[in-house]
């Protein structure tokens, strides 16, 4: 958790879930600034494991966070894979960037999967304070093309 944004409350209020969504992300929905998803296991779809989020802002597009029990299960890798068509298939965003920490190695590793390239470093804020962070990208014919390579070698 030490590498979510340093706009999350923290350490998280017991209402930050609840003040999150009523006071930032549906406002944000509603203007068409955001786009949120939550994760939830099929075997179990009450439960929130995770979310993941799509915004208009420049330089960091997506952001998710997962709990630490169901990290390393690639249940990301699929929810990145779904949001990531969704802003280049519906939303028709010509480009997407994510901000990360350098030193957040998984989530740099999600990038590099998906066919992303780091296009600038810089420091950004997170909750365990201002670290170095790559702003990774891919394009949306590099995204397609990437898919299109994906499915032919299924």
């Amino acid at each position: 958790m030490q590498f979510l944004a340093g706009r999350v409350p923290w350490p998280y209020p017991p209402d930050g879930a609840l003040t999150y969504c009523r006071d930032i992300a549906l406002p944000a929905v509603e203007r068409g600034e955001e786009w949120h998803w939550t994760l939830r296991l099929k075997r179990d779809p009450p439960r929130v494991i995770g979310v993941i989020s799509l915004r208009r802002a420049e330089n960091h597009n997506r952001e998710f966070w997962l709990g630490l029990p169901w990290q390393g299960q690639r249940l990301m890798s699929e929810a990145c894979d779904a949001v990531t068509d969704y802003w280049f298939d519906v939303l028709k965003f010509p480009v997407l960037r994510v901000a990360k920490a350098i030193a957040n190695e998984a989530s740099r590793r999600m990038s590099a999967r998906q066919g992303m390239r780091i296009v600038s470093t810089e420091e950004r804020e997170f909750v365990s304070g201002r670290l170095p962070a790559e702003v990774w990208e891919i394009t949306a014919e590099g995204w397609h093309a990437r898919r299109h390579r994906r499915e032919n070698q299924s």
